[in-house]
């Protein structure tokens, strides 16, 4: 039986009596290792059987309660569930306003277009008279502010879902310049799943004629694209953009025609690279010095990208970090500066080695949606700054230029996602989770998010429902069946809405259940204008499928503004490209200024900081499961070392160290402790350290270390890249290694917390 997730199509054996996951594999010849996971997690000890609640919160009520995360579970019928939770919103509501919820749910639980945990929480609260929402994402969250600013809105959208493809890359581009590498393990993630994978087999294609530069801290772009690499110590790639800039400029490499024509600002960047404005001209010897990337390299890569077609990549990754949004603006500049920005293969990109459908090339029809209707409260948050929410309620922060009031938040409400992975500074996570009076989780799993909540509830996972999957670009919209029935007690959420909403007065799902609202979706779906021909329902779903058109898109808005910047103008102040915004100047903000420009982080290897911690930690994307999605399963846990989340280091390091291959470490930062299993590679420059997002959050043996299963956000920092934009800076962080000899405790992040049954009534 076929079933997707944001990893893959891929295909499942059932046992005979419908319960039990036996096989999944794939025919895909790019499948994502993430497959091997499925088997194990279907019906892990981990899985949520039954409806629990805290026995603190069942107890004494509800209010703030430090002792959350470490308490036991009672194990309650559904009907007991529903009415205590919906008595909790009916009292939240009355008393506090709907602005007290937060919407939680940074959701990646589902590749489903009905199944989608976000849309179903959001349309269920919005039932309900709203809630305080979250914008923007991690992956993105500081380029999605600053872009709009210097290439406006339309513009930022075509640089997400048209940007140049990897077929103009083979066609046209001569070099292919990636700050941050081109890593294979990201193309197998798409929002929706695809069919087939197909990015990193248009990457091997276009390799066959585009030389490759991969300039980061790592070696980190797959083999097949044989890739130069440059090496870079993080956080310092906006110091080698500015060198480059300066190269340009001061050896006449420049496209001054374009500049003049299609950029404001370009004068302010000379003036900034020549050292008028601060005394210190960027020129590849500065930039060294910063980044420990030799000044001929510099040199010598700007004359290269002047002498022929180069498209200018920044993944994903530069921007999660404190200034996280200078290497976009200093990515954007230097591209603006070779002056093929709107040309087939050339100009700015900001994607390739992030996502999977990033530069496929194909404009992609109209997809299935599940409304999600209106809310009509008007407080939000960028999504990074959670923990601000609850501990800083009444307080105002910095954001795009304005300042946004943090409202007094009493209830949480998560579902299809999981903060103890996405989330920074777990210390400071835990702390303000207690703030609340009720945090509400709906799972699959007991993750560490479950484990903090007062009220959780079992859904069911993909493989227990049915649902339509597609992703943008996708070859075909495609049939999910449901696999097996669910486990324990667990029921699909839309169900779960529909029981609440009731209990409070409200119509959550039209009177239809789940199988009519996917017959429903997919009508009017393919009853809308501009969807591809599609057959009715039953057909569809009898064969699984349907295919969908693959035209490339053309109509891309730099293509429009570089053949005439008049008749198509950027939306943007000025209508062109803004080097040097003067709204952004305007806003007189302490750390971001008009136009790109190196400010020293606190987090990078010049810092006193590094006198104490002195390696630098990269903390990247696992390459055997998505975030932290199953983390108990045979794929993921065949990454580990010593039992738990490996860090990676350079020879050079590890010896100074007296450490080797499967050693443990303690791995400290300012923030807090992990113990890591050992890996030596030469993949790495000397000072850099790596490790993969994801591990689940264990604290059972504090006295060791915050983590003893290794995840990295026990070390990183909770602070906004900016105060522009306010984004995650958790991509890297400075800590300190040392060996462990210390006996090594079990991780026990994949057990159940300790649950118990309420006494029967007497008589």
């Amino acid at each position: 039986m076929e079933t997707s997730a944001h990893w893959g199509t891929y295909l499942v054996e059932v046992s005979s009596d419908g319960r039990d996951i036996v096989a999944a594999h794939t025919d895909d010849p790019d499948a994502a290792p993430a497959i091997g996971n499925v088997v194990d997690a279907h019906r892990h000890r981990s899985r949520v059987a039954r409806p629990s609640v805290r026995r603190g919160w069942l107890e004494n009520g509800p209010g703030p309660d430090d002792s959350r995360g470490t308490s036991e579970y009672v194990e309650v019928g559904w009907d007991t569930a529903l009415d205590l939770l919906a008595r909790e919103l009916a009292r939240v509501r009355s008393t506090f306003g709907n602005q007290a919820i937060f919407g939680g749910s940074y959701g990646w639980g589902s590749a489903g277009r009905l199944h989608h945990a976000q849309s179903q929480l959001h349309r269920f609260l919005n039932t309900i008279g709203g809630y305080t929402r979250s914008v923007n994402d991690y992956s993105r969250g500081a380029s999605m502010v600053l872009l709009p600013h210097l290439i406006g809105a339309p513009a930022t959208l075509d640089l997400r879902y048209k940007p140049t493809s990897w077929a103009d890359i083979a066609d046209h581009t001569d070099l292919l310049v990636s700050f941050g590498g081109v890593r294979r393990s990201n193309t197998w993630v798409v929002p929706g799943g695809h069919a087939r994978h197909v990015g990193s087999g248009l990457a091997r294609a276009a390799a066959r004629t585009t030389r490759v530069v991969s300039l980061s801290a790592r070696h980190d772009s797959f083999a097949d694209l044989d890739a130069e690499w440059v090496p870079v110590m993080p956080a310092t790639d906006t110091a080698v953009m500015l060198a480059l800039i300066h190269v340009l400029v001061t050896d006449d490499l420049a496209d001054d025609d374009f500049l003049a024509t299609h950029t404001v600002g370009a004068d302010e960047v000379r003036r900034y690279v020549l050292g008028a404005v601060d005394g210190v001209p960027k020129t590849p010897e500065w930039a060294s010095r910063i980044s420990r990337t030799p000044a001929e390299v510099i040199r010598s890569l700007a004359h290269r990208m002047a002498a022929g077609r180069t498209l200018v990549n920044v993944v994903y990754s530069l921007q999660r970090g404190e200034r996280g949004e200078q290497a976009i603006f200093a990515g954007l500049t230097l591209a603006a500066f070779l002056g093929q920005i709107g040309l087939p293969g050339g100009g700015f990109a900001h994607g390739f080695g992030s996502m999977g459908d990033y530069g496929v090339g194909v404009a992609g029809a109209r997809l299935p949606t599940f409304p999600q209707g209106v809310n009509p409260v008007p407080d939000y948050i960028p999504c990074a700054r959670i923990s601000d929410l609850l501990l800083r309620p009444g307080e105002e922060i910095p954001y795009n230029g304005g300042h946004l009031r943090l409202p007094s938040t009493r209830l949480a409400y998560w579902a299809g996602g999981n903060p103890f992975h996405h989330h920074q500074d777990l210390r400071r996570l835990r702390q303000a989770l207690s703030t609340l009076d009720t945090f509400v989780v709906h799972e699959t799993h007991w993750t560490p998010t479950a484990r903090h909540a007062d009220v959780v509830l079992p859904v069911a996972s993909t493989l227990e429902r049915d649902d339509v999957a597609v992703g943008a670009g996708d070859t075909r919209l495609r049939a999910s069946p449901r696999a097996v029935t669910p486990f324990g007690e667990a029921r699909e959420e839309l169900w779960i809405y529909t029981q609440l909403a009731s209990r409070l007065g409200a119509d959550f799902a039209d009177g239809l259940d789940s199988r009519q609202w996917l017959e429903r979706l997919y009508e009017e779906w393919r009853a809308a204008p501009g969807s591809p021909p599609a057959p009715p329902f039953a057909e569809f779903w009898r064969e699984g499928g349907v295919s969908l058109p693959q035209e490339p898109y053309r109509d891309t808005v730099f293509a429009a503004f570089r053949s005439d910047p008049a008749a198509h103008p950027l939306a943007t102040p000025s209508g062109r490209l803004e080097l040097f915004s003067s709204t952004l100047a305007g806003f007189g903000l302490p750390d971001v200024g008009g136009h790109a420009e190196w400010r020293e982080p606190t987090q990078w290897w010049g810092s006193p900081l590094a006198e104490e911690f002195d390696l630098h930690l990269l903390c990247n994307q696992p390459s055997h499961r998505l975030h932290s999605q199953l983390d108990m399963g045979a794929a993921s846990q065949s990454t580990k070392v010593a039992g738990r989340e490996p860090l990676r280091l350079s020879p050079a390091d590890a010896a100074t160290r007296d450490l080797t291959d499967g050693d443990v470490a303690l791995v400290r930062s300012a923030q807090g402790s992990l113990l890591a299993g050992v890996v030596v590679t030469d993949a790495l420059l000397p000072g850099v350290a790596q490790m993969h997002t994801g591990a689940w959050f264990d604290p059972s043996a504090p006295e060791i270390a915050d983590c003893v299963n290794g995840n990295v956000n026990v070390l990183t920092r909770d602070v906004g890249t900016s105060t522009l934009t306010q984004a995650t800076s958790g991509a890297h962080v400075l800590v300190a290694v040392t060996r462990y000899d210390g006996p090594v405790p079990p991780v026990r992040a994949y057990e159940p917390p300790r649950l118990v049954r309420p006494d029967p009534p007497d008589g």
